[in-house]
């Protein structure tokens, strides 16, 4: 690898100073809150003998996953904003791409299995019980983190393989795959394809797959009683809203090829702090087992 290149110098969300002080605030409160949030969650989920259905299983580890998600990124870009230069090494560089592209790809899996679960619940209640089982559950959050570290490792061994020797400047305020591609010092043409293929194709169909379910579920919806019909779309608002403010941003950010879209920091922002931080507000908010189990347990 003919990297000479060492370090990479992260442009950040800002240059301007007065404005990087306001967001090191504003974004330090933004990741105590997706901590301390999707914390609670994981441990209302498993000290609580009520949240045992699958739902909530998959929804402790969505948290998790969330926790970890945002801790790629936002502690490196708090810090950043305190600081002139911000310098990343090649190493730090690309264990960033493939920690972001690790926990948001298995983001992706787990809320589609989550959707799934929900279809069986609505859909199939009858052979719920037996098709959700504790093994099933399991696997199914293991294949989830088995399809994130996969995706993931494509997308860094593309990445490393390239040459960096002139430009070390990265227009974002972590190491993504798009400004990185932008920097390598040969045609990243047949890259930038492959990378689009796979995590477009990653997010676009497990989107498809999410917005199928819930059309079916709806449709499912319409015989069944008022109440029913209540509780079912509460669970499912609440996981539509978390997909829609995740796969929107995602969608936009990957389904496209390289370009130099300001527009792309700030989108970023959105999926890799702003969703996780909402995430534990949304199922909390619209859900009342939740709220009450949170209300045993403290």
């Amino acid at each position: 690898n003919a990297s000479s290149v060492k370090e990479f110098i992260l442009l950040g969300l800002s240059e301007n100073q007065r404005v990087q002080k306001i967001w090191f605030v504003v974004f330090l409160l933004f990741y105590i809150t997706t901590v301390v949030g999707n914390l609670l969650i994981v441990i209302t989920v498993i000290s609580s003998q009520l949240l045992n259905s699958p739902m909530y299983f998959f929804l402790s580890y969505l948290s998790f996953v969330d926790i970890c998600y945002s801790s790629v990124t936002a502690p490196k870009m708090i810090a950043d904003f305190l600081v002139e230069y911000k310098t990343i090494s090649l190493v730090g560089c690309m264990a960033q791409l493939f920690g972001v592209h690790f926990f948001g790809c298995t983001e992706i899996f787990i809320l589609t299995v989550m959707a799934y679960d929900r279809y069986l619940a609505i859909c199939r209640p009858l052979h719920y019980t037996t098709l959700m089982t504790r093994r099933v559950c399991g696997q199914l959050v293991m294949a989830s983190w088995v399809g994130g570290f996969v995706h993931s490792l494509v997308q860094t061994l593309l990445i490393t393989h390239l040459p960096f020797c002139g430009p070390n400047k990265v227009d974002h305020y972590f190491c993504d795959v798009h400004p990185l591609l932008q920097l390598a010092c040969t045609s990243t043409y047949l890259v930038g394809i492959i990378v689009v293929a796979n995590s477009g194709m990653i997010t676009l169909t497990s989107f498809l797959i999410l917005v199928t379910s819930y059309v079916v579920i709806l449709v499912t919806l319409r015989s069944e009683t008022s109440e029913g019909r209540h509780k079912a779309l509460s669970t499912c608002g609440s996981h539509i809203t978390v997909v829609i403010l995740f796969f929107g941003p995602c969608t936009f950010i990957y389904i496209r090829p390289s370009s130099r879209l300001s527009e792309d920091k700030s989108v970023a922002v959105f999926y890799t702090l702003i969703t996780p931080m909402l995430n534990p507000l949304i199922y909390t908010l619209r859900n009342a087992e939740v709220k009450s189990a949170m209300r045993k347990l403290w």
